[in-house]
């Protein structure tokens, strides 16, 4: 009877779950604003989803840069210096200070929308090094077919970025394509800290027919003030991101961060598990939700058609 329990105990070891090691992982984001925000509790819910416990087997540290760059760089020191298991830099800025502080510390980014062009990695497929991650880039055609189906009459998109982040100029470049299939103009207007995004939103007034927000974290972190523009001067303002469209955007088409979060843990945890994070391939998130605002479109002077509201997965009242 002795080797058939053995056996039994052994078979059953097999078919439990392995407990997770106790590991650090440190996160960092160039600022907090919804969107990141729910990014990082995606990453924490997959890494407890995969036994990674905070308080118990997990160690989970977050720094937020504030919007300034040369805080996220050093935040990027003092956590190459701290060595955790993996490092998780939330935006392009602060990815960009990770992946140059260290080379030796797994580094897994997210909510980056050019990972080549911010040249964190020279392979999307096959990334090498210590680095790989989760892009976010936008479906920038989508967007402008979205705001050519509200506002029929559109001719310029008036593009409020921060010409410092590289995720915005890059995003920059594909709307300037997009918007010339669509037969659309854009008109630039650039605020390179958040005291500034009312002051370039209000110079689209007057030269825009409509306000575009990409996934800019400085544009965003100050959200509040080009709406109060947008609603003030009847100019409808849409955003990449969904998050912000409860926060005064008309609509958005776009990721649920949350969403994007809990696959870049996934990512963490297979790193955690012993791949090479370098022969990871870098993929852009999965999921697309449109969500709309109806009245923070009659503030604006716009009615949304029944055919955008019969397809939107979430409508704020």
């Amino acid at each position: 009877m002795r080797p058939i329990l053995l056996a039994l105990a052994a078979s059953l070891a097999l078919s439990l779950p392995a407990k997770a090691d106790n590991v650090t992982v440190a996160v960092t984001a160039i600022v907090e604003h919804p969107a990141l925000d729910a990014a990082r509790k995606g990453v924490l819910d997959a890494l407890t989803a995969a036994g990674y416990k905070e308080g118990e087997n997990l160690k989970f540290v977050f720094e937020s840069a504030q919007g300034n760059p040369a805080t996220a760089a050093q935040i990027a020191r003092q956590f190459a210096g701290d060595e955790p298991n993996v490092i998780v830099p939330i935006s392009t800025p602060s990815a960009q200070a990770v992946v140059s502080s260290t080379r030796d510390i797994p580094v897994v980014f997210t909510a980056v929308s050019d990972p080549l062009g911010a040249q964190l990695v020279k392979n999307m497929d096959k990334p090498g090094g210590n680095v790989t991650g989760l892009s976010d880039m936008s479906p920038v055609a989508e967007h402008l077919a979205l705001i050519k189906e509200i506002l029929p009459d559109v001719k310029t998109i008036g593009y409020l970025y921060n010409s410092g982040e590289a995720n915005s100029v890059s995003l920059l470049a594909v709307l300037k394509v997009e918007a010339e299939k669509a037969g659309l103009k854009v008109l630039e207007s650039a605020a390179t800290k958040s005291a500034e995004v009312q002051g370039a939103a209000r110079a689209l007034v007057g030269r825009a027919d409509a306000i575009y927000i990409p996934t800019d974290n400085t544009i965003i972190s100050a959200l509040e003030g080009a709406v109060a523009v947008a609603e003030e001067s009847k100019l409808p303002l849409f955003t990449a991101d969904t998050d912000s469209v409860s926060r005064g955007s008309v609509a958005a088409l776009g990721f649920n961060y949350y969403d994007v979060g809990k696959q870049t843990g996934e990512i963490v945890v297979r790193v955690l598990k012993g791949e090479n994070p370098g022969d990871i391939a870098v993929k852009t998130a999965a999921g697309s939700d449109l969500v709309v605002n109806k009245a923070a479109a009659a503030k604006m002077g716009v009615t949304l058609p029944e055919s955008v509201l019969s397809r939107a997965n979430k409508v704020i009242e």
